[in-house]
């Protein structure tokens, strides 16, 4: 009995010696690994007003920037959605190599076809790398040409130390920016793209059905007056963020490249906003970013003289799944609708005409007077819902376009999958979605009207 006692002393003493030695290897191993994968640390901090630098730290040290480069994928595409070269209703049809990139993903399945704005949306608040090269291949058809566009626009914005590889951001050699880069960009995207800019802010959105959470909520969520802009992880990058927020008059940019968590590279980043609020002077002038100018032709020979305003003929956007008929200053947008409840037949009626849809007059209670003579014939089954919002009176129809694509990217499908009207009312162009179930259009109204923007429902008589 103690010869059996003694012997399972020995064999548990060199047991428990062998896990501690084992134990102890791990331990080490680990941590040797986690400071050879540890990544460069690199910072910026800029009064977003006048692009004055209030801190850096390795500012142009060329490091991998992962999704941050998502802002530039994303600033092309609001620069080709704005010169005309692509709807935000175009269904965007999805290829294998789009579908096959890794996560963080909406995972498209290819051969499918999916809005424009939901693959913007899926790139910007999910930071989706599925999105992010289909959005890329719908632009200029393939990825090694957009990225040539990225790369001319970075040169344009001044970005000396930046080169894009691909529109995601996922490591390969030869792609790389810099902190200092990337806080121009971001400051380009507050100012340049304000109607679009707004998206960052969301803590989460609808992307064709599903909903998907921004991942830089937590800081939105933690740091008072943050409002964007994109965060990015790869093991070679570390967590990166390129942060915005305003106070007053007062917005500052952050850039934090090498956080070495989520957790971590928050809490450095709202110290270094701290940082820049406490040194940005409480009356500078506002003088924005010159915007990037190309010349006369882009990379891929399009005149961009040419590419203001769309002039694709209405069967062409019906087949790329955006319906547009002009008739003088009225404007009818049909996306969303199936091919069987498409109208053809567009006639302009006269002044006094109001706005009829399947024989039924569409008015509000409000005080805007009756809209200039729109009467769309042989719509039976166009609209199957009977109400709408309003959401203003604008001086012309590029500035209720603009207001139009801010309102649509600040609402849930509701607005969106409706249908947008612009009508010339004699005292301006009103802008309205009709299409929508009476609490829709309330749902919209109560969100617009917290945001502060007008918002009234229309009913059918």
């Amino acid at each position: 009995m103690k010869y059996r006692q003694v012997i399972n002393k020995i064999v548990t003493s060199k047991f428990c010696a062998q896990f501690i030695t084992v134990l102890a290897t791990i331990i080490i191993a680990c941590s040797i690994h986690g400071e050879a994968k540890a990544a460069p640390y690199a910072a910026v901090v800029m009064d977003a007003r006048n692009g004055e630098i209030l801190h850096s730290r390795s500012a142009d040290r060329i490091l991998h920037p992962a999704s941050l480069t998502k802002m530039m994928t994303l600033y092309v595409v609001f620069e080709a959605v704005e010169n005309g070269e692509i709807s935000l209703d175009t269904r965007v049809l999805i290829s294998k190599r789009a579908a096959a990139e890794p996560p963080s993903k909406l995972y498209l399945r290819a051969g499918s076809r999916v809005r424009l704005r939901y693959l913007i949306r899926g790139a910007a608040v999910r930071s989706a790398n599925d999105a992010s090269t289909a959005l890329a291949e719908a632009i200029e058809g393939s990825l090694e040409a957009f990225t040539k566009r990225m790369n001319n626009t970075a040169k344009q914005m001044g970005m000396k130390n930046t080169h894009f590889k691909n529109a995601n951001g996922l490591t390969q050699k030869g792609h790389y920016s810099t902190a200092r880069d990337m806080t121009i960009l971001g400051r380009h995207m507050v100012y340049d793209y304000p109607d679009y800019y707004n998206l960052f802010s969301r803590k989460y959105t609808n992307v064709g059905g599903q909903t998907v959470y921004n991942t830089n909520r937590r800081f939105l969520t933690n740091y008072s007056g943050a409002d964007g802009i994109k965060t990015g992880y790869t093991q070679a990058a570390g967590f990166n963020l390129v942060a915005s927020a305003k106070r007053g008059n007062v917005r500052i940019i952050t850039t934090v490249f090498g956080g070495k968590s989520t957790t971590t590279r928050n809490a450095q980043v709202a110290k270094l906003m701290d940082l820049g609020f406490s040194r940005a002077k409480s009356n500078v002038r506002l003088v924005k970013p010159k915007v990037p100018s190309y010349g006369k032709y882009t990379l891929n020979g399009k005149v961009l003289a040419e590419l203001s305003s769309p002039t694709l003929r209405p069967e062409v956007l019906v087949e790329m799944g955006d319906m547009q008929e002009k008739v003088e200053s009225v404007e009818v947008d049909y996306a969303g609708l199936d091919d069987s409840n498409q109208s053809e037949i567009i006639e302009l009626g006269g002044a006094s005409d109001p706005l009829m849809i399947d024989g039924q007059e569409w008015d509000s209670f409000s005080p805007l007077p009756r809209p200039r003579g729109l009467t769309l014939l042989h719509g039976t089954n166009i609209v199957s819902k009977n109400s709408g919002v309003v959401l203003g009176t604008y001086y012309s129809k590029s500035l209720a376009n603009s207001n139009a694509r801010r309102l649509e990217f600040m609402v849930p499908s509701e607005l969106f999958s409706a249908k947008k009207v612009l009508i010339d009312d004699g005292r301006g162009i009103v802008l309205k979605y009709i299409g929508m179930d009476e609490k829709s259009a309330e749902k919209v109204c109560r969100i617009l009207i917290r945001r502060k923007s007008e918002c009234q429902v229309l009913y059918i008589r």
